[in-house]
């Protein structure tokens, strides 16, 4: 263990504090070990929605393309595909070309033999998505793509109560030949291959006799292409991955910007090491921030992104703590393509609608939340104030926008409660609803103490303007389930980018997307059509001028409140390197090499 004598007062009265660390199972050498801030929900590709799952999938699964390691702007390079896909002038049809030899990780559901890649398997994949049985919470973000055909397979399978046709034709999904396979789109689609095709956590190969094998247990058995195979799970609390012994031989590179210094070095160090560059990963989920600095204090994890309450005495003004540097941790510190935000569900009688009442109170909420305590007390200064939903570093993000989604104005808050029948009738100090009822809000919430102190702003910001709220408190799974059933009235959560461009973040208001991606259940015709439009332009003035539209239309409807964007310090302990969290990526645990011996040295 690290000797704590060397550790500042401050830092000592942080370990005495009895919370729950991540376990020190010795596994081998060479064992990346990682934290989870929530629970995940599985490891079926076409089910995963959360992030946590998906960093999972993400290691397990291949898509055909991937992001160069550290380019910006991101470059597309082949990952199991033989070449960049052959695209139509219309951006309609594309066409896929894999390297033969790619082997998928031994599994029973083989029968003892190996069991090669083919194209079949991509398509297959996809319709999985279509499958009613299949339940999958990313469909409507499929289906807005427009694969000909896929729609009519699943139609008929909704209408005769059957089974999912699965070797049905589907004129959008072409099999050319073993290694090649071809989409059609009903509509241009610029971006269709930074969109789907670089997706490994949901669009990886998959093989169709390990789903008929598993049947509903194949949340529990992934089974891909990639880097790593599941070796082990204990639901919400610790998943193990080891080395896949069948991965082929993939090679370390990037092209780094000239004037990106870490990442040359990293280059210099590791180009044309055989991947990955370690032999597993374990992830323990520590949930209160608290576990997850007492495991890197202690060394039981590699690497931590910093929890808001510790950023004082990690990143004091942003700056690595002395004794850190002493130590040999190394910061990485940027603002994340991110947003969080908190939503209101459309379909709820109290606080979702679209006649003025409904949206002034929503609209008041928004103005009462004060943004700036929230960056100040429970982020620790690590956050900046979002103006719109769409997270830095993609198109259609603004930086010198501002709308009055940043706004905190009680007194506006006030008065637009005023106006449309929000008044306190019985003298209780709290508002009631226009036709006298109560008015009680009914917010969705998680156990820990950053949620806590969330919840603490949410309440004096509401009770600041006469509004009552309650919390509601499940593990974020069991949230993230009852929101996509439409069950919590409110909600708050956040959406990282998984490609460089904001119109996936904007899929949050597209009304064919309620019930996923859309948990507000945000219905309005004339942002869908914006949207529409977005989908078929290529990048320029006139689809950015589309973007601020929007962002208008989501303000003055108001189903979200956009919070901020975070800014992230992530530590690494002096024996792993290699650790780069990029954007709009989750596969880089096997970019990470860990020096066993230097990590025993230093906590023995």
């Amino acid at each position: 263990m690290i000797d704590r004598r060397t550790w500042s007062a401050a830092m000592l009265g942080v370990l005495a504090v009895p919370v729950r660390a991540a376990e020190p199972v010795p596994t081998g050498d060479n064992i990346l070990r990682v934290p989870f801030e929530a629970a995940e929900t599985g490891f079926d590709p076409a089910r995963v929605g959360d992030i946590y799952s998906a960093r999972v999938t993400a290691h397990i699964f291949e898509a055909p393309y991937r992001y160069d390691l550290f380019a910006l702007p991101v470059k597309v390079r082949p990952l199991t595909a033989a070449a960049l896909p052959e695209v139509s002038g219309d951006f309609r049809v594309w066409t896929i070309h894999l390297q033969s030899g790619i082997f998928f990780a031994d599994d029973p559901a083989f029968k003892g033999k190996p069991r090669e890649l083919v194209a079949n398997d991509y398509l297959y994949a996809i319709k999985r998505f279509a499958d009613p049985a299949t339940r999958s919470p990313n469909l409507s973000g499929l289906e807005e793509e427009g694969i000909v055909g896929l729609d009519a397979v699943r139609a008929a399978a909704l209408r005769e109560k059957a089974r999912f046709d699965y070797d049905a034709p589907v004129e959008g999904l072409r099999l050319l030949d073993r290694y090649t396979f071809q989409i059609r789109l009903r509509a241009p689609r610029p971006r269709f291959v930074q969109t789907n095709l670089c997706s490994s956590a949901s669009l990886g190969a998959v093989a169709r006799e390990v789903v008929e094998f598993y049947g509903e247990e194949i949340v529990a058995h992934p089974v891909g292409t990639g880097p790593y195979r599941l070796k082990e799970w204990r639901r919400s609390s610790r998943i193990v991955l080891e080395r896949n012994p069948t991965y082929r031989d993939v090679r370390y590179d990037g092209e780094p910007n000239a004037d990106d210094a870490p990442a040359q070095a990293l280059l210099a160090r590791f180009k044309g090491r055989r991947l990955p560059l370690n032999d597993g990963v374990e992830i323990a989920v520590l949930e209160e921030g608290q576990s997850r600095w007492l495991s890197f204090v202690n060394g039981l994890i590699d690497w931590v992104r910093v929890p808001p309450e510790f950023a004082g005495i990690a990143v004091p003004g942003g700056n690595l703590a002395p004794n850190l540097v002493k130590r040999g941790v190394q910061l990485r510190r940027y603002v994340n393509s991110d947003f969080t935000m908190s939503y209101w569900n459309m379909d709820d009688p109290v606080v979702g609608g679209y006649t003025p009442a409904k949206v002034a109170l929503r609209r008041a909420m928004g103005l009462a939340y004060n943004t700036d305590r929230e960056i100040r007390i429970a982020r620790r200064g690590a956050a900046v104030a979002a103006q719109a939903p769409m997270p830095p570093g993609t198109f259609g993000y603004d930086p010198a926008y501002r709308s009055e989604n940043g706004d905190y104005d009680p007194a506006r808050a006030k008065a637009l409660l005023d106006i449309y029948g929000y008044v306190d009738r019985n003298g209780d100090g709290w508002r009631g609803q226009p036709n006298g009822a109560p008015l009680v809000l009914q917010m969705g919430t998680q156990t820990s103490q950053f949620e806590r102190q969330l919840d603490e702003n949410w309440q004096k910001s509401l009770a600041a303007v006469g509004l009552r709220v309650r919390f509601k408190t499940a593990q974020w799974p069991e949230n993230y389930k009852a929101a996509r059933a439409g069950k919590l009235q409110m909600w708050g959560l956040g959406s990282t980018a998984t490609a460089p461009d904001g119109q996936l973040a904007l899929g949050s208001m597209y009304g064919p997307q309620a019930g996923s991606q859309n948990l507000a259940g945000f219905r309005l015709p004339a942002f869908d059509a914006l949207y529409e439009r977005m989908l078929v332009l290529p990048d320029g003035p006139e689809r950015a001028a589309l973007f601020l539209e929007a962002s208008k239309l989501a303000l003055a409807y108001m189903p979200y409140k956009i919070h901020v964007h975070r800014i992230y310090n992530d530590l690494s302990q002096p024996w792993i390197s290699g650790y780069r969290q990029a954007l709009f990526r989750n596969e880089a645990w096997q970019f990470v090499e860990v020096d066993a011996a230097l990590r025993q040295g230093l906590t023995r």
